[in-house]
């Protein structure tokens, strides 16, 4: 079997506290690492870690430690951006360099599940590399700014994080014409993974099943004390999109940036405004975009970590 090359550029934070606020920090990102890891039409290249869900001694600290325990130390892991793209100030960093080197012997698909720091600065100091890339699969994106991220049912909204985190990376591959496929919080939230899951995983003798079972715990209950009855795992639709995209719905749309009033601020009058991630079939920069699963995908992702 001929294995998809992927790399993957992550935030990972599964099992930390968060470091602006009370509560733990997501586990999906932990998902889909693991979940590629599994897939045996999938070579890992390489992981690269970017702030975002948690600050990067954390992200390239659990990175390590996911090839150690999970992949033999057999994926090499690079230590990337700490902070969003400085237009003023284009530094590049081991993970760039090390992505770079990659895709000059070979074209890959890259999972970008933080904000895509890593990517826009690699775009910038090594433009003719963007025909290596054989597309950027992201999570974020709406189709409308009134989309909203609800999480649970207390009136909360999520930010589109990696988005909100880094703008200018979005647009500066948008603008390169970099092949890009979203996976939106449309389809993730159409996804949800329970008590009953985790169990499952638990009852595994999978060491990684297990360790994402239990660092999970904390993740799950964050979310019933805002009325949910599970998780959206927002970051392996990405990983099962490039796993197998036959499992999942998507549809050719054009990706604009807008500005509108930030929806995450409750009683917002007009006097915070933020940029915004649309797609849709207005004018703008062409994109893949993941919007539903097939019928039976929750079977299906469960069976992936055990396959």
């Amino acid at each position: 079997m001929t294995k998809k090359q992927v790399w993957i550029d992550t935030d990972l934070s599964v099992g930390m506290k968060r470091h602006k606020r009370e509560g733990y920090c997501d586990v999906d990102d932990g998902f889909a690492v693991l979940q590629l890891m599994k897939a045996k039409n999938i070579e890992i290249c390489g992981i690269s870690a970017v702030f975002g869900n948690t600050i990067i001694e954390n992200a390239y600290s659990l990175s390590r430690y996911m090839s150690r325990e999970f992949a033999e130390n057999k994926i090499h892991v690079f230590k990337g951006a700490d902070e969003a793209v400085d237009l003023r100030n284009v530094q590049t960093n081991e993970a760039v360099e090390a992505l770079a080197d990659a895709l000059k012997k070979q074209p890959m698909i890259i999972m970008a599940i933080g904000p895509a720091t890593n990517i826009g600065l690699l775009l910038l100091k090594y433009p003719e590399l963007k025909e290596q890339i054989v597309e950027v699969v992201l999570v974020a994106g709406r189709r409308k700014p009134t989309d909203y991220f609800k999480i649970g049912n207390k009136g909360n909204h999520a930010q589109d994080l990696n988005f909100d985190l880094d703008n200018d990376a979005f647009r500066i591959m948008f603008e390169l014409g970099v092949s890009v496929t979203l996976c939106p919080f449309e389809i993730s939230n159409k996804v949800w993974l329970k008590q009953a899951d985790l169990n499952q995983l638990a009852s595994s003798v999978d060491k990684g099943n297990i360790w994402l079972a239990e660092a999970s715990k904390v993740w799950l209950q964050q979310w019933l004390d805002q009325g949910a009855d599970g998780f959206n795992p927002f970051d392996v639709l990405a990983s099962h999109y490039i796993m197998s995209p036959e499992d999942i719905i998507s549809e050719e749309l054009n990706a604009r940036l807008e500005i509108h009033p930030d929806d995450t601020i409750k009683d917002n009058v007009r006097n915070i405004f933020k940029p915004y991630l649309l797609c849709d079939a207005a004018p703008g920069f062409p994109v893949k975009y993941c919007y539903d699963v097939v019928a039976d995908y929750h079977t299906r992702l469960l069976q992936s970590f055990f396959d």
